[in-house]
């Protein structure tokens, strides 16, 4: 045994002093390993849809009114079964509405309080004591213990009904109530997956962020909308430009001003200034706030500001990267300003606006000053926002640009591929990288755009590529060769709009290409898929959310409202059990008061991707591997106690 195995081996032994100590956590922990693994929920593409995420948070894309039917379809109607769904997803606002009308509300309590306890029971039963009793309320631990596992011998009868009597007594039962609602869905989902693109389009991805926050077990992989956001966090002046027009394009600007404190006026009074004409430029929707103004061209002007703004911030950053290999990017300086066109792909196109007073063609991505000024006010609004800067933060923790986990590989957009099927090379730094490697440099530097010291150099690289990851050519979460944005604003011809995808999507119908890249991530469990989100599955096309037999599961299926004319449904969500892993296809959410008054649920349809042979366990998975790792560090200690290499106290 080496000095550093015997310092490692004291030191785990402050934490089991004893042989017996040692013992029975070799004993727990091998107990453990024979469990069925926790089921693991995906998502995808929420894009600012709040409600409709909150649901299906709530009701895990099925699976508490699965353990529901399992717990009381002997006993209870199919009505009455939604009614106690409508309870666990939305406990607060249901105690309300029937503490309102209902007339012996002692005798509800103790029915309910009864059936919550045995949908508990499945739903706690595939997990350790230890594990259930780490996720019980503190204040309630020991009773809710009492009640969780309690026989069904009738021996205790007696005792079980006075706990419940005592609970209505104290005026505790409306919390006991919302307790259990919480452990049911925390014990029916153990993980939640967020695949991509949690902002922008929908109203409010601040409160599904907070939502998260506040989530037991989640991870994200970054989507390029997300990334945008995290950029202009970070104080990007480009993503701060970007994520902006976003929100006036799609009427995102109650988040922006009231859910981050991102003050707009500046910018309203520069654009009705500076601005006459700005019809290209209408955003898709106007605010739904009764005290916002109704005016299509003051909104306009806005959008066409920042939107001339960001061209010209592009069109500096893709200058001073040219490793990103984007220079044609640089639209304003390849506009004809006297024909007022432009020529792409040697096709000269008339703009649809040539009203455009703050730019110099000689000079054309020069900020003017007052451009200058109201970009720095914007950039300090994000900076100097802590709701924004917390969720960053919480991008930066709880995300990543990939994720491996038990076998399976998730990521949002791509793995940048060449037409020939080899892995696109990028020549950012010192050497060429591609494939899994690419990844994770590209993680790395995400995360140094965000905290490296500021005003460094690596702070301003970082920042960059933040944008580049956001929309650049072939960036693993944007997928494609460039973003039409200026084309869309400014070009009649849609011929234009085009944004070719990258060949990876070609290649991904491939099992054997989907083989490789697991391979190349060191998967190959026998379940091992890569989960997909960004490029919608047009199901009314007839798509289909699996590729390469199975091995591929693309997860975008259209959560965003925006998207659902396109795909025909309203998403995907994807589950992964101990039996086998499902997808579940989705209707669109009508709204949240649906549900609470008249118990409606999202109607989702079930694809079953794999029915397993054998359970998956603990033993198979991440979790698995740990602990055997952490058994054979205490057999290490045991032999060590025996031996006299370490006094046992």
């Amino acid at each position: 045994m080496t000095d550093r195995e015997k310092r490692y081996l004291a030191q785990l032994a402050r934490e089991y002093p004893t042989i017996h100590a040692a013992s029975a956590e070799i004993i727990n922990l091998t107990a453990i390993l024979n469990l069925p693994k926790g089921t693991e929920h995906f998502m995808s593409d929420i894009h600012g849809e709040h409600e409709a995420f909150t649901h299906i948070l709530n009701n895990g894309s099925g699976a508490v009114a699965d353990k529901v039917d399992q717990a009381l379809r002997d006993s209870l109607t199919a009505a009455e079964r939604k009614a106690l769904c409508a309870l666990i997803y939305y406990p607060l606002e249901r105690l309300q509405e029937i503490k309102a009308k209902e007339n012996d509300l002692c005798e509800w309590y103790r029915v309910t309080i009864r059936r919550l306890i045995a949908v508990a029971r499945i739903s706690t039963s595939k997990y350790s004591r230890s594990k259930v009793r780490k996720a019980l309320p503190k204040e309630f631990a020991y009773i809710f213990e009492e009640l969780l596992n309690a026989a069904d011998t009738g021996n205790k009868e007696q005792y079980y009904s006075n706990i419940i009597s005592a609970v209505i007594l104290t005026e505790c039962a409306d919390t006991f109530v919302v307790e259990l609602s919480t452990l049911i869905k925390r014990m029916s989902v153990d993980q939640l997956h967020i695949v991509g693109d949690i902002f922008d389009r929908g109203p409010h991805a601040d409160e599904i962020l907070e939502a998260l926050m506040r989530h037991h077990n989640v991870d994200i992989q970054w989507g390029n909308h997300d990334v945008l956001w995290m950029g202009a966090a970070a104080g990007s002046p480009a993503c701060v430009a970007a994520a902006v027009k976003n929100c006036l394009q799609y009427d995102n600007l109650d988040m922006l001003e009231n859910g981050y404190g991102i003050n707009l006026l500046p910018l309203a009074v520069f654009a009705n200034e500076r601005y006459r004409d700005a019809s290209a430029f209408e955003p898709r929707n106007l605010p739904s706030e009764p005290y916002r103004p109704r005016d299509k061209g003051f909104y306009a002007r806005m959008h066409k500001a920042i939107s001339v703004i960001m061209f010209k911030l592009e069109g500096q950053l893709v200058r001073r990267r040219p490793a990103y290999k984007m220079r044609d990017r640089d639209m304003l300086s390849r506009v004809d300003w006297e024909k007022g066109s432009i020529e792409i792909d040697g096709k000269e196109y008339p703009l649809r606006d040539t009203d455009f007073p703050t730019v110099d063609p000689k000079e054309p991505n020069r900020l003017t000053p007052e451009e200058s000024a109201l970009m720095g006010q914007l950039t300090a609004a994000f900076r100097h926002s802590q709701k924004l800067q917390a969720h960053a933060r919480f991008l930066l923790s709880a995300g990543s640009l990939y994720r491996c986990c038990n076998g399976n590989l998730l990521f949002h957009g791509c793995v940048p591929m060449e037409a020939d099927g080899s892995f696109t090379r990028f020549e950012f730094g010192s050497s060429a990288l591609s494939g899994k490697n690419f990844f994770d440099y590209a993680d790395r530097l995400a995360r140094q755009g965000v905290l490296a010291p500021e005003g460094s150099r690596e702070r301003a690289q970082g920042q960059d590529f933040l944008w580049f990851l956001w929309c650049g050519r072939n960036s693993p979460v944007f997928g494609r060769d460039h973003i039409a944005t200026f084309e869309r604003a400014l070009i009649e011809d849609k011929s234009t709009w085009k944004e070719p995808k990258n060949a990876y999507y070609e290649h991904n119908e491939s099992e054997a290409c989907c083989a490789k890249i697991l391979e190349m991530f060191g998967l190959d469990k026998p379940w091992s898929r890569i989960v997909n989100g960004h490029i919608p599955v047009k199901v009314k096309d007839g798509e289909s959310p699996l590729r390469a037999g199975g091995k591929l599961v693309v997860i975008d299926g259209g959560f965003c409202k925006a998207y659902q004319r396109e795909t025909g449904i309203a998403g995907y969500t994807m589950f992964f059990s101990s039996h086998g892993i499902r997808l579940s296809a989705h209707e669109p959410f009508a709204a949240a008061r649906d549900a609470l008054t008249r118990g409606s649920d999202i109607l989702s349809h079930t694809v079953r991707v794999e029915d397993f042979l054998q359970r998956v366990m603990v033993a198979d998975i991440d979790t698995g591997a740990a602990i055997r790792e952490r058994i054979d560090e205490l057999l290490k200690l045991l032999d060590a106690y025996r031996d006299g290499v370490i006094t046992a106290k």
